[in-house]
């Protein structure tokens, strides 16, 4: 089943389930990077750092809290309410896919981290993964404690789409901080997505050892809000409603805009139909 009419779309809002969320702010953030919620405090609580390579579901401690459907019944994303500590807030509602962490800041190039490594989706339902040329997912390398003050570069050596790999330089700040996320980009040139992440190589040692990771996940939604501390919906049409397929690992990222996250509150509503 699905919901394919307005008077369906209606019903199953009126039957909708919540689940809340009110995550405190991340300090030492960067305006114009990417911030992951996963180990902010609050509701949902802290997630926990991976030790290991892992498949992430929402029984993950972490996740938003979301039921799954009774079948054949599908599940939507329809509806948030949102508020945020700063103005100008991009939140985004993604679904974490699988995720490792335990690299260090201090092991360089010439050496391979492939500590929890190669992290890959073989435990990933293909109804989470999307379409099948992976152009759908987003890769990171997640930091879970700061790595020292020096910028360097990350040698990312990855498996594309069509099973060829290659190398993703990825340039790396010298605030490099604990919930700091950096995006596995760019592709090589005609590929559509990647597959699975195989090493991590730094060119030099950032002075801290800390520790990060690498994370996959699907986005979902995205939301903005334009003034601190006021509360804004997005309904079904400006999220697009989405389809969350069962057992969905969702968790919130934020585009920072100044040098924390602010705090993040709010209410998502899920149509089943």
């Amino acid at each position: 089943m699905a919901i394919t009419t307005r008077d369906q779309l209606i019903a199953a809002l009126a039957n909708s389930r919540h689940v809340l969320f009110d995550k405190s702010s991340i300090a030492n953030a960067v305006a114009g990077r990417f911030y992951s919620l996963w180990r902010a405090n609050g509701q949902p609580v802290q997630g926990a750092i991976p030790t290991a390579a892992a498949f992430c579901d929402r029984n993950l401690q972490g996740a938003l809290g979301m039921e799954n459907p009774i079948t054949p019944l599908l599940n939507y994303l329809a509806w948030v309410d949102v508020a945020t500590g700063n103005a100008t807030s991009t939140l985004e509602i993604h679904d974490r896919l699988c995720h490792q962490g335990g690299l260090s800041g201090t092991i360089a190039a010439p050496t391979a981290q492939i500590t929890n490594l190669p992290l890959t989706l073989a435990a990933v339902p293909a109804e989470r993964i999307g379409a099948p040329d992976h152009s759908q997912l987003q890769w990171w390398l997640e930091w879970y404690a700061d790595t020292g003050s020096t910028g360097v570069s990350a040698t990312v050596n990855v498996t594309y789409s069509d099973y060829t790999s290659g190398n993703v330089t990825v340039p790396l700040a010298a605030t490099s901080r604990a919930s700091g996320l950096y995006q596995i980009l760019p592709f090589a040139a005609g590929k559509t997505g990647i597959k699975a992440v195989n090493s991590v190589t730094l060119s030099a040692t950032t002075g801290t050892a800390g520790n990060f990771g690498v994370t996959c996940t699907r986005y979902r939604a995205g939301l903005f809000t334009v003034v601190a501390n006021k509360a804004e919906v997005f309904d079904w049409a400006a999220l697009a409603l989405p389809e969350i397929a069962n057992d969905s690992c969702l968790a919130l990222l934020q585009l920072c805009t100044t040098t924390t996250t602010g705090i993040s509150k709010g209410v998502v509503r899920f149509a089943a139909g």
